[in-house]
């Protein structure tokens, strides 16, 4: 699933101030000396080696600013550098795709520090790197699964700040996903003429992704798939349920027309 708005977002501005933030006290040596060298696993003092990695992300050298970043760590591990480095190494690895090392480090400086003021945007980070992972809905979804289980918990953990209103955007979308991807599920099983597979997979749909853009086709696939199995009362249930909540939906006026023409005496719908 391809979103790639909060790139250009006014969420991603206040990512890469915090990103800033973290650089601020970089800001007195930028005179001193030329251009550092992109280089990894070489000596140097922790200012100079933070810089460094700090020009490389300025550049879009996220890989080598994250090779760097986690240089300072490894050199200087009790400064306090290293707290900022941890942050903005996470912060490097999700901006060069590599959401695995994005999602450890972030997970390393939630555990080093989970106190810390910026311990959100370590959560939502680890949000970020799952969600942007999520494929579409003919593959498996454990990933998905873990975006939901992520980007909740940024939700719950900080409610009150704008990664909060941010995650619960993209929760709505991947609960659309792995709607998605029950409906797909479902669909083939009713090609397939199992009925029962197929229901249980819409039934999902309609009592744990209700909110959902899917949920009008899962009741009227309810409607087929009990009419197929010869239990028309059940298939005037969910068709009632489709006229009371999508009255001028597609989905409705096919439920009508296939309870008027297999089940006629059924009560109205």
């Amino acid at each position: 699933m391809a979103d790639t708005s909060h790139r250009n977002s006014p969420l991603r501005v206040l990512l890469l101030a915090t990103a800033a933030g973290a650089m601020a006290l970089t800001a007195g040596c930028a005179g001193r000396g030329g251009k550092p060298k992109d280089t990894a696993y070489v000596a140097r003092d922790v200012e100079s080696l933070y810089l460094a990695a700090k020009t490389s992300l300025d550049k879009g050298d996220h890989k080598v600013a994250a090779a760097l970043f986690d240089e300072v760590e490894r050199q200087h591990p009790y400064s306090p550098w290293a707290r900022r480095a941890q942050l903005m190494s996470a912060f490097s690895y999700y901006a060069s795709k590599d959401y695995a090392k994005a999602v450890q480090s972030a997970q390393r400086f939630l555990s080093i520090h989970p106190g810390n003021k910026d311990a959100a945007y370590a959560y939502y980070l680890i949000g970020l790197s799952y969600y942007e992972q999520i494929n579409d809905v003919s593959r498996d979804q454990k990933v998905t699964q873990q975006a939901l289980t992520a980007l909740t918990d940024v939700a719950r953990r900080y409610p009150d700040t704008r990664y909060a209103v941010d995650a619960r955007l993209k929760i709505d979308l991947v609960n659309d996903h792995l709607a998605g991807k029950e409906m797909d599920i479902g669909r083939f099983y009713e090609r397939s003429g199992r009925w029962l597979a197929a229901g249980i997979r819409f039934r999902n749909v309609v009592e744990k992704y209700q909110t959902t853009s899917h949920t009008a086709e899962a009741l009227f696939r309810l409607v087929e798939t009990n009419l197929s199995l010869g239990i028309p009362e059940e298939a005037q249930k969910y068709a009632a349920v489709l006229g009371k909540n999508y009255p001028g939906s597609e989905w409705y006026q096919k439920a009508y027309g296939l309870m008027q023409r297999h089940a006629p005496n059924t009560r109205a719908i």
